[in-house]
């Protein structure tokens, strides 16, 4: 490797310590990060800012202040006050229930928007029950977000690596469906008993508080019925879009910002106040971390470890699968798995057309496994994860980078060990 590029594995290492240990916020540690990145010349303004490989994913950006604009304005209407207290009630007021309901919701929602826009949804839902029945918020969020990862593997446009690898390889949505699919149920379920074992201490609660919530009534919660109804069309209008991005020809971003503004002004409300509910930390945070992949990308370091890890198990396909499946894993854990897989996604094409038989296209599901479920792993591998810390520091209910990564490790080394056997069964 280049010596620019040794340097950027220095700064991104140094960055990711101390985003692990918190010694400086991670949103400085970001910032920091790629203006070093730009000053070792390890990328440059045109790739930082405008190149959709190794720069800036503006797609998420933008997609991120839509969605958040949106939320924003629900926040006013009191739906999510209402989802909460029908949550709890379903539930019988008990937290293992709650969690179940609130994961499977997360999962299920995750397969057919993107999993950030489910986050965003569900936790001000989660945040409310917590707080109403005086429960840790930070197990039933951790336990959400991994849902909506492991969800969004599901489909073709769950999670966005599975869409690069489908533009890349042909696969359909039915492809998807009908491979990922079944593995997905099972992790679910595989899921649900790791989250009963895992955050067992969260399950205490008071009598009390329970009897409260279970008293109160889901309708009186709604403060406002008419922008309640005004914010629904939106939101329905948005997802409808988002399923249909491909025969609209828009992307999800533009979507996302044309109905975040749109309801903003027909809500009549005071533009400044609903800005102040934006993450802009966690916008700002997710440009630099971006910036700081981007340079690892563009200075061919992760290019170089992903096509030395192909060539040691050329010609062994069952070897290949393997390793595809670990090592996205533990990359996907550690830097963003967007430009990861968009590195990959040529080399396991290359991978498929040597082998040139129909066998080959597990290496494809091996990718898209490894890397789905490898953002798990640590509270910067996925971006769900990021705007789930963001909502939580918020909210004054921080989560550490340790106490998201000591449950994601768990979770990861097991989903990733399940799914070993099934693509064995399903394809050899």
């Amino acid at each position: 490797m280049s010596v620019q590029a040794w340097l950027a594995v220095a700064v991104f290492a140094v960055a990711y310590v101390f985003i692990a240990t918190e010694w400086i916020h991670r949103v400085a540690v970001a910032l920091g990060g790629a203006v070093a990145m730009l000053l070792i010349g390890a990328t440059d303004a045109e790739h930082a800012f405008f190149s959709e490989e190794s720069g800036i994913d503006w797609n998420v950006i933008f997609l991120l202040i839509g969605m958040m604009l949106i939320v924003a304005v629900l926040r006013r209407t009191g739906l999510f006050e209402y989802l909460a207290i029908w949550s709890v009630k379903r539930a019988g007021g008990r937290p293992y229930p709650v969690m179940v309901i609130l994961v499977l919701i997360t999962a299920v929602a995750s397969a057919g928007l993107d999993n950030v826009t489910t986050v965003l949804l569900v936790a001000p839902v989660t945040l409310f029950v917590c707080d109403k029945l005086g429960l840790p918020a930070a197990p039933f969020l951790i336990a959400e977000v991994m849902a909506s990862n492991i969800g969004g593997a599901a489909t073709l446009i769950g999670d966005p690596p599975n869409i690069i690898i489908a533009s890349k390889s042909g696969l359909t949505f039915n492809d998807f469906l009908n491979v990922m699919g079944p593995i997905v149920l099972v992790l679910l379920v595989v899921f649900l008993g790791l989250c009963r074992w895992l955050f067992r201490d969260a399950f205490r609660h008071d009598s009390a508080k329970v009897a409260a919530v279970m008293a109160m009534r889901e309708r009186e919660a709604i403060r406002d019925p008419r922008l309640l109804m005004i914010s629904l069309v939106f939101l329905a209008a948005v997802l409808g879009a988002f399923m249909l991005h491909s025969a609209l020809h828009l992307e999800p971003s533009v979507v996302a910002m044309v109905g975040g503004l749109m309801l903003l002004a027909a809500s009549r409300l005071d533009p400044d106040e609903v800005a102040k509910d934006v993450e802009w930390h966690t916008l700002v945070f997710f440009a630099g971390l971006f910036i700081m992949v981007g340079a690892l990308v563009h200075t061919g370091v992760i290019g170089q470890l992903s096509q030395a890890a192909t060539e040691a198990v050329e010609g062994k396909l069952w070897g290949a699968t393997v390793l595809l499946v670990g090592a996205s894993a533990v990359l996907s854990a550690i830097v963003d798995n967007i430009p990861y897989v968009a590195t990959m996604s040529p080399i396991v094409a290359d991978l498929v057309k040597a082998d040139g038989t129909p066998q080959g296209n597990v290496l494809w599901w091996a990718l898209a496994l490894g890397a789905d479920l490898g953002g798990n792993a640590t509270a910067i591998g996925a971006s769900a994860n990021v705007v789930v810390l963001g909502i939580a520091e918020r909210a004054g209910k921080k989560i550490s980078f340790w106490e998201f990564t000591k449950y994601g490790l768990v979770v990861t080394v097991i989903t990733v060990a399940i799914c070993i056997p099934y693509l064995w069964l399903r394809f050899f």
